[in-house]
C-alpha cells in the first residue's frame, strides 16, 4: 500500500461538469503508468456522504489478456470534487482473478457503513459470472475502505455478497440455489469499530420435466445470520463467507 499528499490533477471543478469519467484515465496515467487501464471497468461518483469528494475505483489489466483471462489490480482512491487532486489512494495487486469465472464489472457501494461516530465507510463491490450454460455461476465480493485524512485503508476483503448457481440439462431439470447477504452495524468493538452483523438468506428450487411441461419447486428460505469483528486491521470472517 502506498499513500501520499494531493496530486495535482486537473484544472476545473468536477461538480461544474458533473462528470468525472473524463478524469479516470488521467488518474491511471498518474496512478499506475505502466499498467493498462480497464476503462470498461472503471467507475467513479460523488461520495454522498461528502459531496466535495469523488470516489472512484480502477481495474488494471496485471496479467489479464483480451480474452479477460488472468489478474487485474484494484486501485481505489478519494479526490476532491472541485479540484481532481488525489486525497488518498489504496491499490491492492491480483485484487481481482478472471478465468473461467470472469471478471463482469465494478460498482461503488455507499450504503451507511458507520463504523464509528466520526468514520464511514464506502464499499467496492466485484461482480463475476461463470462461462459455463449448463452450471451457471454469478458472484459479488464487497470491500470496505475508510479515509482518515490522507490515509485510505481497506477494512473488509472480498466479502461475498451475492451467489447464484445451478446444475441442469439446458431443457429443464436441475437444481438451482441463490444466495444474499446484506450488512447492518452491531455492537462496538474494543477496537473503536462496531461490529458488522451480516444476515444471509438463501433460497433453492429444483425443476423438473412431466411431459410438456417443466415444473419448478421452491424450498423454504434458509435464514442465518454472523457477526464479524475488526480486530484492529480488517474485519475477520472464516472462509466460506469469502470469495
Amino acid at each position: 500500500m502506498r499513500h501520499f499528499a494531493l496530486l495535482p490533477l486537473l484544472c476545473f471543478p468536477l461538480i461544474a461538469f458533473g462528470d468525472c469519467t473524463s478524469q479516470l484515465q488521467t488518474w491511471a496515467k498518474a496512478l499506475h503508468p505502466t499498467l493498462k487501464l480497464d476503462s470498461e471497468n472503471a467507475v467513479c461518483k460523488i461520495n454522498p456522504a461528502d459531496a466535495g469528494q469523488v470516489l472512484a475505483a480502477l481495474p488494471f489489466a496485471e496479467t489479464a489478456d483480451e480474452d479477460r483471462q488472468g489478474d487485474y489490480g484494484l486501485e481505489v482512491l478519494v479526490a476532491d470534487a472541485a479540484t481532481g487532486n488525489i486525497i488518498a489512494h489504496h491499490y491492492q495487486p491480483a485484487a481481482i482473478s478472471s478465468d473461467a469465472i470472469v471478471f463482469r464489472q465494478l460498482s461503488l457501494d455507499t450504503a451507511r457503513y458507520q463504523l464509528s461516530p466520526g468514520l464511514r465507510a464506502f464499499g467496492v463491490r466485484v461482480s463475476y459470472v461463470g462461462s459455463s450454460r449448463v452450471n451457471p455461476f454469478g458472484e459479488t465480493t464487497l470491500n470496505l475502505y475508510t479515509l482518515n485524512g490522507t490515509v485510505l485503508r481497506q477494512v473488509l476483503n472480498k466479502l461475498t455478497v451475492a451467489q447464484d448457481g445451478g446444475e441442469w440439462d439446458g431443457m429443464c431439470a436441475g437444481d438451482f440455489s441463490q444466495t444474499q447477504r446484506t450488512l447492518s452495524m452491531g455492537d462496538m468493538g474494543k477496537h473503536g469499530f462496531a461490529s458488522l452483523r451480516v444476515s444471509e438468506t438463501t433460497t433453492s428450487s429444483h425443476a423438473v420435466a412431466k411431459g410438456d411441461d417443466c415444473q419448478e419447486s421452491d424450498y423454504k428460505p434458509k435464514v442465518t445470520g454472523f457477526i464479524l469483528n475488526f480486530d484492529g486491521s480488517q474485519y475477520g470472517m472464516s472462509s466460506h463467507l469469502t470469495y
